[in-house]
């Protein structure tokens, strides 16, 4: 009997000593993330910056679907890379390039990645207007 009281007695320290005392209280507010997972339980960890890569792509398939119904007939031209190229055609390079700048900026520098965004902005415009 006495073994049993000197356990309850010391079960409550065990859960103590594991973390279970802070359960109940409120989790401190961190702010923006955009690493953090944006919703839970799902099949893929959307972030903000997941989501934004999305908004982006659709935003400029529908902008080029809007421009292909007002002036029809993708705009085909024979670019510097010796291509005939349409709108959607460059925007593949576009983005294909985009991807490939990321990438090798990541193995070479690392982190931070705002010098290889603007250097896929100035590859976007180029494609547009050269390619």
């Amino acid at each position: 009997m006495r073994r049993l009281v000197l356990l309850l007695a010391l079960l409550p320290s065990t859960a103590l000593a594991q973390g279970w005392g802070n359960v109940g209280k409120a989790q401190e507010p961190t702010g923006f993330s955009w690493t953090e997972p944006l919703f839970g339980g799902t099949w893929m960890a959307w972030t903000a910056a997941t989501a934004a890569v999305f908004v982006g792509i659709f935003g400029a398939m529908a902008v080029l679907t809007a421009v292909e119904i007002a002036w029809p007939g993708g705009a085909k031209r024979r670019g510097i890379l010796g291509l005939t190229t349409t709108r959607g055609d460059r925007l593949f390079i576009t983005l294909l390039g985009t991807v490939y700048i990321f990438l090798a900026w990541l193995g070479i520098m690392g982190m931070p990645l705002w010098w290889p965004l603007a250097l896929s902005i100035l590859w976007g415009v180029f494609c547009f207007w050269k390619v």
